[in-house]
């Protein structure tokens, strides 16, 4: 076994909630008066979709202050926290097999760039607390996502981990980590450099890990 602990991201690698998290930041957009005629869509949510919080304020509502947008992404992520919880997202084929065999050989984490709270959302309404050791969301700890891997090794005495995620975002967060990187390119990014690359979350029981 080349690896101790297998780490992943979230949105494009474990589920896509686009259409639950779009319809809760435009219930929470509505809120403030001079966002009411905005409407946040799909292509807009993926495209930051892996990016800190606060880098993703000042892309989607860059017409507010800094004290405005921390206001606005706060509504935003309570009542998408909330709304995940009840809603949920869209697994990708396959995930809940797949963790099943992987946590019979693996310990399994996931370091996502979401607000606290995030992750755990989805493993509430999935209930796949049981498939994962540890998580962290950088809302909970807002350092880059590739400090938080090297901090949830250090706390769970990982010597050798792998990465699974879709952006170049994610391969630059292994790599600033010292880890391997498997591409999810069924995800929302394209990534160049990485050590595996798979094409449904099912494929990465057959690789070498």
């Amino acid at each position: 076994m080349k690896y101790d602990a297998i780490m992943f991201d979230l949105d494009g690698t474990l589920w896509d909630a686009t259409d639950n998290i779009i319809k809760a930041w435009n219930i929470a957009v509505k809120e403030f008066e001079e966002l009411k005629d905005k409407k946040l869509g799909e292509k807009e949510l993926q495209s930051v979709f892996g990016m800190p919080m606060d880098k993703i304020t000042d892309i989607l509502f860059p017409e507010l202050s800094d004290e405005r947008q921390d206001e606005v992404m706060e509504r935003c992520c309570k009542i998408e926290n909330d709304y995940l919880n009840e809603h949920g997202g869209n697994l990708y084929p396959g995930l809940l097999d797949t963790l099943k065999s992987l946590n019979e050989t693996h310990k399994l984490f996931i370091v996502s760039n979401g607000q606290a709270g995030y992750v755990e959302s989805f493993l509430n309404y999935n209930d796949l607390w049981d498939y994962f050791t540890d998580i962290r969301n950088w809302g909970d700890n807002p350092v880059s996502k590739g400090e938080n891997i090297k901090l949830v090794m250090e706390k769970n005495n990982i010597e050798n981990a792998v990465y699974v995620g879709d952006t170049q975002g994610d391969a630059d967060a292994a790599a600033y980590a010292g880890i391997d990187f498997i591409y999810a390119r069924y995800g929302f990014g394209k990534v160049n450099d990485y050590t595996y690359a798979i094409d449904s979350i099912s494929d990465i029981i057959n690789l070498d890990l």
